[in-house]
């Protein structure tokens, strides 16, 4: 058995789904991050299971042919990146291995893999990001969580956003620190600034700042400080607090103050005009979206005569993509903000054959069955932890020709198909996606068709 702060000598032979290296010493795993498939490499054991341990990095003593240097300066502390120490054709080869696994391993489903889809851009893609804030050593930074921990690492400048970001939080927390305006204190629950977020459409280039706070009525000290970033950075069109009271990893409220400019910010997806409020949901990763989506709408194999179910429609942005192939479109949402923004987003686009709807997927499906609606094809974009037996039992009762699938979590994805196969849908063909190029995620489109 492998003892605690033993270093031993072993070879990656494989990446977990979490982007850890997995290789074996005395016929136990080891999991080790921040190595590559072929690395041969020395590994202190920091934590000893009863089937596996966890190692770190002691000496790479052959690297893999895979393997780069990272070109980020806080790679190995910050949780945010988890594959920029080897070429992106490998991670695209890991993230393609591990969605076929899941659906092997976990679903039990024989399926046709499509090659998964890269992205043309692996730096500077997303359009959100959220900053934790902390005092360090009297001064309030913000950066990202390191990995499996609260501590921020302070670093403004991540490859994974657009430059503006990084301007912008430097002059917020410049102001926030020559004001001594106090940083959130994550164990005694007291300051006031908790996270800085910042959105931008990708087509728009409008920006949203947001300043996630303890209590909205301190937090208008910033209001004159909204107004003077927003002549310092025209495109940022809207300034807004949001109140989180609440303890725990929950990042925002429902409550919102706009302190300048407008209460939402626009983008352009898929040729459709999109409010967005700090609420939204809204994928990250715009041009490669608009990529998923259409893959989804060819799945969906739509003529212009269905109805089409989009169940966790978000601010409506896949349902009003295919608008235009159907009779009707219903989306259907628990957000209360984003139904609006999604009513919204059909008026501003003159979609007048759509119908949103806010509540529970599973039981506004019911709510739909009861009232005579037969989709003829049903799209279902869930959050991480997939859909509830419920919900997909309603849908089947729904009797649709086809149903789409679109996971950004490629177990829970395996885990509903595997259901909905042994309730009389096939699952016909998969596409990964790589929305997040240099993290672990990967998203997915499983096409099921019924039997």
């Amino acid at each position: 058995m492998l003892r605690k702060n033993e270093t031993v000598r072993l070879t990656v032979t494989g990446i977990t789904n979490e982007g850890n290296g997995v290789g074996r010493a005395d016929n136990i795993a080891v999991f080790v991050p921040m190595t590559a498939v072929g690395d041969e490499i020395d590994c202190k054991i920091v934590k000893v299971g009863k089937s596996y341990c966890y190692g770190i990095v002691e000496k790479i003593i052959t690297p893999s042919k895979e393997r780069t240097e990272p070109d980020c300066p806080v790679f190995a502390k910050c949780g945010g990146c988890t594959f920029r120490h080897f070429n992106y054709a490998e991670e695209l080869r890991v993230k393609q291995e591990a969605v076929e696994a899941s659906f092997t391993r976990i679903g039990k489903l024989s399926l046709d893999h499509e090659p998964i889809l890269g992205c043309d851009r692996t730096d500077r893609y997303r359009n959100k990001a959220q900053y934790p804030v902390a005092e360090q050593e009297g001064r309030a930074v913000c950066g990202f969580y390191s990995r499996r921990s609260h501590r921020v690492v302070p670093y403004t400048g991540c490859l994974l956003q657009p430059e503006i970001f990084k301007a912008i939080l430097d002059d917020s927390l410049d102001h926030i620190n020559k004001n001594k305006i106090p940083a959130y204190d994550e164990l005694s629950g007291r300051g006031l600034i908790r996270h800085i977020y910042i959105r931008r459409g990708e087509h728009t280039g409008q920006i949203m700042l947001c300043f996630v706070v303890t209590d909205a009525k301190e937090g208008r000290i910033l209001g004159p400080f909204a107004d003077s970033i927003r002549e310092k950075f025209p495109d940022i069109k809207s300034v807004v607090l949001n109140e989180n009271r609440t303890r725990g990893n929950v990042i925002l409220g429902q409550k919102l103050v706009t302190l300048s400019g407008s209460d939402t910010i626009e983008d352009i997806m898929c040729g459709n005009r999109i409010t967005l409020s700090p609420l939204s949901f809204y994928q990250v990763n715009t041009l490669q979206a608009e990529k998923l989506y259409a893959i989804a709408a060819d799945y969906a194999g739509l003529t212009g005569g269905e109805l089409l179910l989009d169940l966790y429609c978000g601010a409506g942005t896949i349902g009003l993509s295919m608008a235009g192939k159907v009779r009707k479109l219903i989306g259907v949402e628990v957000n209360p903000s984003s139904v609006e923004n999604a009513k919204a987003n059909a008026a501003a686009n003159g979609i007048s054959n759509s119908e949103f709807i806010c509540g529970d997927a599973g039981k506004i499906a019911q709510l739909l069955y009861d009232r005579g609606e037969r989709p003829d094809v049903i799209i279902a974009d869930p959050a991480r932890k997939g859909c509830t037996r419920d919900t997909l039992e309603c849908m089947v009762k729904m009797s649709p020709e086809r149903i789409v699938m679109i996971s950004c979590d490629h177990a829970t994805a395996a885990r509903d198909c595997a259901i909905l196969a042994s309730l009389g849908y096939k699952p016909e063909k998969c596409r990964a996606v790589d929305m997040f190029p240099r993290s672990s995620h990967v998203e997915c489109v499983v096409l099921l068709s019924r039997g």
